[in-house]
């Protein structure tokens, strides 16, 4: 089954949606008021999106994810042009690193908005 969602904390839900829309062609799948007098925006396209969730009270900064239980350590995106793709994250002002090529496809990093860790792959 295909993965519908994931729903992530941000400081700026508003702002982290408008740049992923434009780094990966997604769209607002909808925006409004969220639990706990929060504000979510669904960013996305038909089939899946990123819910990005900022709550009403002030956040505290995460710590390295990739050591607490449940953290969550990058969102990988599959695109159709990996070159092109890249050329749009070093344009917002994003640095590409981690560059691989392994079955089944090519792939590179980034830290992205609100300091979530992006994967950004191209399948052969």
């Amino acid at each position: 089954m295909p993965l519908e969602h994931v729903n992530i904390t941000v400081h700026d839900p508003k702002a982290t949606a408008a740049v992923l829309s434009d780094l990966f062609d997604w769209q607002i799948r909808w925006e409004g008021p969220a639990m706990d007098n929060g504000y979510t925006v669904h960013v996305g396209d038909s089939t899946g999106y990123l819910a990005l969730y900022k709550p009403s009270h002030a956040l505290q900064p995460a710590t390295d994810t990739y050591q607490q239980m449940g953290g969550l350590n990058h969102v990988a995106v599959v695109v159709d042009n990996l070159d092109a793709t890249e050329a749009r994250v070093v344009a917002a002002g994003f640095t590409p690193d981690n560059h691989a090529e392994y079955e089944p496809g090519r792939r590179f990093y980034f830290d992205g908005p609100e300091g979530i860790e992006f994967e950004v792959v191209q399948y052969d």
